[in-house]
C-alpha cells in the first residue's frame, strides 16, 4: 500500500474525519504507523483521543502512543481532540518535553 501525507485519527467512538485514517487501539496504532514508515509513506499529523474505553486493552489510552514514539525518536506533529482535561493535560506535557 503507498502512504503518503497520512493523517492518523486514534479513538474508539468518535467518527474519523475526511481525510484521515482512523484507528482505535494504541497496537492499531503503532502497527500503522510502522507500516507507513516500511513502505516509505510520510505521517502529516497524529490526532489522539485520551481514553480508548473498551480499546484500552489492545496497548493502554492513547498517551501510550506518545511513549512509543518517544522512546523511537519518531516526533510526528500530535494534535489532541480528547475530552479528558486530565489526559489532555498529561499528553501535552509530553509533547513539550520532548517535541523539538
Amino acid at each position: 500500500m503507498t502512504y503518503e501525507n497520512v493523517k492518523i485519527y486514534v479513538d474508539d467512538v468518535r467518527t474519523v474525519p475526511h481525510g484521515y485514517i482512523g484507528t482505535k487501539s494504541v497496537n492499531e496504532t503503532i502497527a500503522l504507523i510502522e507500516d507507513i514508515e516500511k513502505n516509505g509513506g510520510t505521517i502529516e499529523e497524529i490526532s489522539l483521543d485520551h481514553d480508548l474505553g473498551d480499546y484500552a486493552y489492545d496497548g493502554g489510552d492513547a498517551i501510550k502512543i506518545l511513549d512509543y514514539l518517544v522512546e523511537n525518536e519518531k516526533f510526528y506533529p500530535i494534535t489532541f481532540h480528547t475530552a479528558n482535561p486530565v489526559g489532555r493535560q498529561n499528553m501535552e506535557r509530553i509533547v513539550r518535553r520532548f517535541w523539538p
